[in-house]
């Protein structure tokens, strides 16, 4: 028992200790009182906030994972605190925001173009490898980050790191610029929906010219649907240099498209939901049935063989894995902050682990289903020309035997008219080599090769093309073209919400206002959209798509691996997991996320640079002195505007950098200057001593507090 007087004795140390003896002291001790009154009132924030965890970060081996899930059972809360932001209606609604986003038109004509030119068979071997080694625990972070924060990308990279906090902002620009430009392409798709509804379809033959019954000279120099595309959707120019007022019809396309995004997203996730279920689900079902319409065409088989083909030569291409790695990044969409902004409105005990895995397989379904589907109608395609080149042959041949140039044993059997593409080669090869020598001089080479471009404008070209084979064309155009359009809509509103989420979350009050928001975000998105439907927007378009957006997405991308994994720390960021999920987690993804993914991303981001940088950048123009398509070189100014549009996107990181850098500078000096002693030596039975971890997590908030 203590004495009375050792009670005396203690209360007066202590009273010694709380009343300084100077005027002097008293400043210093209640300046240091107030600020350690402001460290803890911000620490329980963020405790309350984010659930910040009390365990150990140093994650590496299961044993861990279940020491720290039996903390959990018996620390933790289950229930969460109550919050009043919005949230998903359900799961199904959340994945499918997940999934439209990750799913967009470059999946339809990039993926085809890429694996026809790669390799094949090759190029599917790489994507699949990049996709769950590199795509995966990329897009789990995002969605873990947004998850665990509920915050979109500039409130979630200003928690992980104050000194990374301009990452979001660069991710707000890129939406914003993305924005502006993939809408036109959804406006294209949407002017060629409401042309479909008419038979014959407008693009299967050429016009008349007015007051006359000949066909326009023009659109006979090449093929309907190429004049119809550059002619009649876009008036293109000539030159990227001619200028031009926007076009109607497109800029009428364009407000539509904005008009549906804005009301789709005027309510916030709860309507955005419902639109989900139509423009993610339908496309998918669209595609399945093309699949099986394709397979049934004759010479299908052929294009499926030259697509399982795999080139050895294309795996040890660093070219290849450049251009591998730059689809699998602009397809799967990192870097946006869109998977951020949507997993912020889902439950922290959400398994975002199986959410990453299911958007990633659902992400490679629609890019192979697609691919399958344009190989089949190539095949059928390339067929097709084969067989009118060896009935051409073939009536050639008759034509010199009938002229007595040829003898009559060189002429073809009458069955080649029915089975050309069996019956020609067979006849050719039983011809004596004295008559072959005569016979093919006159005859033209016939290729079955069948080529396939790249870029928005042709594939729409393409898909039009392919309309005319299937019967019924009307029927396949409106299908074709609400696959698109569904497509392009869901992609914008994964995009339209890495704009207005960052917005809320940085501006509380806006919060109020949802609808007024939504409105004030799509009009300006629309009034800038219309520089690219001008006549020479689509040479704009193919700018930004093929040479600009994949330089800012590898800079964001690796300074979000950075921040995460090395800044706040990939253990660290584990254990947050673990505890926020109550389950455990591979310890895999630490050493992708610290060494496999910084160094690819590093790799693709200076392979990609020097490519720019070295090579003349090119676009498919229009030249209507001879009606045909042309490669032309961009200006010089266009490098210039590529320039810095880069420099605009990434500027926001070293800006926010010297903010933080400056505010921290200015708080530690102005703690000098009041001669403040906020860190006082810890006695030697701390407990923190016994556990550092603890005393790491605790300088490390404080640091984060005078950062802010």
């Amino acid at each position: 028992m203590t004495s009375v007087s050792e009670n005396t004795e203690t209360q007066d140390e202590k009273s010694q200790i709380s009343r300084p003896s100077d005027p002097k002291s008293l400043i210093a001790t209640t300046s240091a009182s107030q600020l350690l009154k402001s460290d803890l009132a911000i620490e329980e924030l963020m405790a309350e906030e984010q659930k910040c965890d009390t365990v150990s970060s140093y994650i590496w081996s299961d044993e861990d994972n279940d020491e720290i899930l039996e903390t959990i059972n018996k620390d933790e809360p289950k229930e969460e605190p109550p919050t009043n932001r919005p949230s998903w209606a359900n799961k199904i609604e959340y994945l499918l925001a997940h999934v439209g986003f990750s799913v967009g038109l470059s999946t339809i004509w990039r993926f085809p173009y890429l694996c026809f030119h790669n390799g094949g068979g090759s190029f599917l071997i790489i994507y699949i490898l990049m996709l769950y080694l590199i795509g995966v625990p990329l897009l789990f972070l995002e969605m873990a980050a947004g998850q665990r924060m509920r915050q979109g990308s500039i409130g979630v990279w200003k928690v992980i790191s104050p000194w990374m906090g301009g990452v979001g902002y660069s991710s707000f620009m890129v939406c914003c610029i993305v924005g502006s430009y993939y809408s036109v392409l959804m406006a294209w798709n949407l002017f060629y929906l409401v042309q479909s509804f008419q038979s014959p379809l407008p693009w299967s033959m050429c016009p008349l010219l007015k007051n006359s019954s000949s066909f326009d000279p023009e659109c006979e120099r090449t093929t309907s649907t190429t004049y119809f595309w550059y002619r009649n959707v876009l008036k293109a120019t000539d030159e990227i240099e001619v200028g031009g007022l926007p076009i109607v019809h497109l800029s009428v396309s364009l407000f539509v498209t904005w008009f549906i995004i804005c009301v789709s997203m005027i309510k916030g996730p709860k309507s955005t939901g419902k639109m989900l279920y139509v423009s993610v689900l339908l496309p998918y079902f669209i595609l399945f049935c093309l699949l099986i319409r394709s397979l049934m065409l004759e010479g299908a088989h052929f294009g499926l063989k030259n697509l399982l083909a795999a080139k050895v030569r294309s795996l040890y291409s660093v070219e290849v894995w450049r251009r591998t790695g730059n689809q699998l990044f602009l397809s799967m969409g990192p870097g946006f902050g869109s998977f951020t902004a949507i997993s912020s409105y889902i439950p922290r005990a959400n398994n975002c682990v199986m959410d990453a895995f299911v958007v990633a397989l659902l992400n490679l379904t629609a890019s192979l289903t697609a691919t399958v589907f344009v190989f089949a109608i190539m095949g059928h395609l390339a067929t097709e020309n084969t067989e009118r080149c060896y009935m051409r042959n073939a009536e050639t041949v008759l034509g010199l035997i009938a002229s007595r140039v040829l003898p009559v044993e060189a002429s073809p059997p009458e069955s080649i008219y029915l089975h050309p593409s069996s019956i020609y080669s067979r006849w050719l090869k039983s011809l004596p080599q004295r008559l072959k020598d005569m016979v093919l001089p006159y005859m033209s080479t016939c290729s079955i090769a069948q080529e396939l471009k790249e870029g928005p404008g042709v594939a729409i070209v393409a898909f039009t093309d392919i309309i005319r084979v299937f019967s019924g064309s009307t029927f396949w155009a409106i299908t074709t073209f609400v696959l698109l359009v569904s497509l392009g809509l869901s992609t914008m509103t994964g995009i339209t919400q890495g704009i207005i989420t960052p917005l809320q979350d940085t501006f509380s009050s806006l919060r109020k206002y949802t609808k007024l928001l939504t409105v004030g975000v799509c009009v300006p998105m629309f009034l800038g959209s219309l520089i690219f439907v001008r006549p020479s927007g689509s040479y704009y378009v193919n700018l930004l798509d093929d040479y600009w957006v994949s330089l800012p997405l590898f800079f964001i991308i690796i300074l979000e691996n950075i921040a995460m994994a090395w800044i706040y720390g990939a253990r660290r960021f584990l254990a947050d997991l673990i505890t926020m999920l109550g389950r455990p987690i591979s310890p895999i993804y630490r050493w992708l996320w610290c060494f496999l993914s910084p160094f690819v991303l590093l790799v693709l981001f200076v392979s990609t640079l020097i490519h720019l940088l070295l090579k003349n950048i090119t676009y498919l123009a229009w030249d209507s002195s001879i009606s045909n398509e042309v490669i032309r070189v961009y200006p010089s100014w266009a490098k210039v505007l590529l320039i810095i549009l880069i420099a605009i996107t990434i500027l926001p990181v070293p800006a926010y950098f010297l903010y933080t850098l400056i505010g921290v500078d200015f708080t530690v000096s102005m703690i000098h200057s009041r001669a403040t002693d906020i860190f006082t030596p810890e006695a030697k039975g701390n407990s923190l001593k016994s556990q550092p971890w603890l005393q790491v997590r605790k300088n490390q908030k404080k640091v984060n507090m005078l950062n802010k």
